[in-house]
């Protein structure tokens, strides 16, 4: 599969109260005067990314975000780690506070940065950047909801509608632009941005549709850039890619590679080195709740008991993220702290006869083997994901095979192209996808992905932004509310906990595994990368901590 993530920025940070952060990064009295060697790093989209040059980084679709070199060249107020502890890293700001209920947000300017065209980072920058956002809704792309922006003394004080406890990551990885550049763009919707100047350690040497070369600054404020030269390439496809990091051509990806022990760690394993990092983030057989057969939530229940999750980790992921087992759908050990106690000890498990009692106690039955609804109907759907995309597409294979076999369900896979599978998944023009989740660093996004009506009521043209199976529960949709705009642990942990009552009990969408954050890449040349045993970051070159990992990089010792 190509992952074809929705730009998702790591959330709340499991805080009470204002959380005060200060920076550890050094100023820009510590540049120096050059850098050397070179990393290429690589996607699978195809040829077409390098078309246009488009460095914009309000615009998801252009080259710059979808090859993700813009991280280089445009940087945030602050990091926010979706692994390891959570923690918070300021960037462009040396600090970062938040009020009580994370309403309002005191952020102090970095000293000593400079745009790469050597005019000075301001606070003013900061003041532009969220006021273009909020006077202009099409920027506004993770629903920032600003209610005020403004200077108080020497820091900036950003002002939100509502609670944005779920979505520190949202703004505090918000890219900021140079006043001085955009305040001349007439749509800044639109406008490519050619003239990409930005704080951050690289500038864009040349760019052809042979690929992107950006050149390493100088007089960076982070000190001196330990890698010379970033070199963005595109491949058609993952076979294409992953010949690419088999021979070398290659140092950076992320893309789902089948066997990845075998087809690439193995091919040099004193460097090579594959990490799926668990995020909380789970894959699921998202339904559609409003037509048959998924609007019976004994049908729904039934199927999730016979999901094969062991299977679904070994043949569909090749073991890149361990097995999903509670039967809330979060991913551990990452999530084992947001368990509702309930449900702390309580795993899946394939219970075919479990499944078919629920199934018979709500009225179906069996003729000649095949499953007959309570009207009298044949049982049938079809599982639906994007062809070419092996893993996802193998996964539905193995649910229909196992739905089919135990349950007696006409289950059938259909592989249609990208494009119409993202238009049928907005639209509701299917019974039923695998599908990811959003993730942040708490579970909230995982369940207002597939249990939040409120998207519904957002729906435009027929089509929704986020819970594609549109399920309809006035109550999930207040808890989810609740939990958003709490103004206590106590408070969200109650709410998160009946959450996950509704989730196990009225199975709005069916979690079938883990969705870590893949990354590949080799130690030749440099060490310092992220890791299973140094989780700083994740090692996804297309997210905004892409900056922080080269930055923490170092020549490997010959």
């Amino acid at each position: 599969m190509r992952l074809r993530k929705l730009l998702i920025a790591g959330s709340a940070i499991v805080a009470v109260g204002a959380l005060a952060l200060t920076g550890c990064a050094s100023n820009g009295s510590n540049a120096s005067s050059g850098s050397g060697g070179s990393i290429t790093v690589a996607k699978p989209d195809g040829a077409a990314v390098l078309a246009t040059q488009i460095n914009n980084p309000f615009i998801a679709t252009g080259s710059g975000q979808s090859l993700g070199y813009n991280r280089m060249i445009f940087e945030p107020l602050a990091m926010v780690n979706p692994v390891g502890k959570n923690e918070t890293t300021p960037w462009l700001a040396s600090k970062v506070e938040w009020n009580s209920d994370y309403t309002q947000l005191t952020v102090t300017p970095r000293e000593g940065v400079k745009w790469s065209d050597g005019k000075p980072f301001t606070a003013d920058d900061i003041v532009f950047t969220f006021n273009l956002i909020k006077s202009t809704p099409a920027l506004d792309l993770a629903g920032l909801k600003l209610a005020d922006v403004k200077k108080d003394g020497d820091n900036v004080v950003l002002s939100f509608t509502e609670s944005k406890f779920v979505k520190q990551g949202d703004v505090l990885q918000t890219a900021i632009v140079p006043e001085h550049i955009w305040k001349s763009i007439a749509d800044p919707t639109k406008d490519a941005v050619k003239d990409a100047v930005g704080t951050g350690p690289y500038t864009i040497k040349t760019f052809s549709s042979q690929g992107v070369v950006l050149k390493a600054r100088t007089d960076y404020w982070g000190g001196k850039v330990p890698v010379g030269e970033l070199k963005y390439l595109e491949y058609n496809d993952n076979t294409g890619l992953l010949r690419g990091l088999q021979n070398g051509e290659t140092d950076w990806a992320q893309i789902f590679i089948t066997d990845y022990q075998k087809n690439y760690v193995d091919k040099d394993p004193k460097h090579n080195v594959f990490w799926g990092a668990n995020v909380l983030s789970p894959d699921m057989i998202l339904v559609n709740t409003t037509k048959a057969p998924f609007d019976n939530v004994a049908f729904r229940k039934a199927v999730n008991m016979v999901v094969d999750r062991k299977a679904h980790a070994e043949k569909a992921r090749s073991n890149a993220g361990p097995e999903l087992k509670n039967v809330t759908g979060i991913p551990q050990p990452t999530g084992d702290q947001y368990i509702a106690p309930e449900y702390k000890d309580q795993n899946f498990t394939v219970d075919v006869d479990g499944a078919k009692k629920v199934l018979t106690d709500a009225g179906y039955t069996w003729k000649d083997g095949a499953l007959i609804d309570p009207s009298g109907n044949p049982v049938s759907f079809t599982l639906q994901d994007p062809q070419g995309w092996n893993d996802y597409v193998t996964g539905i294979q193995l649910v229909a095979t196992q739905v089919k076999n135990t349950l007696g369900a006409d289950a059938k896979v259909a592989t249609p192209d990208a494009d119409t599978w993202t238009t049928n998944v907005a639209t509701g023009n299917f019974d039923a996808v695998l599908h990811w989740t959003g993730s942040g660093s708490n579970p909230w996004h995982i369940y207002d992905d597939v249990m939040n009506g409120a998207y519904l009521d957002q729906a435009a043209d027929g089509k929704v932004a986020d819970n594609f199976g549109r399920y309809n529960n006035p109550e999930a949709t207040a808890l989810l509310k609740e939990y958003a705009q709490a103004s206590d642990d106590a408070s969200r942990t109650a709410a998160l906990n009946k959450i996950q009552k509704i989730f196990v009990e009225d199975v709005p969408a069916i979690a079938i595994g883990t969705h870590p954050q893949l990354a590949e890449y080799n130690t030749r040349k440099y060490v310092g990368w992220p890791s299973e045993s140094d989780q700083y970051a994740t090692a996804d070159p297309t997210q905004p901590s892409a900056v922080q990992v080269i930055m923490k990089l170092k020549p490997a010792s010959k």
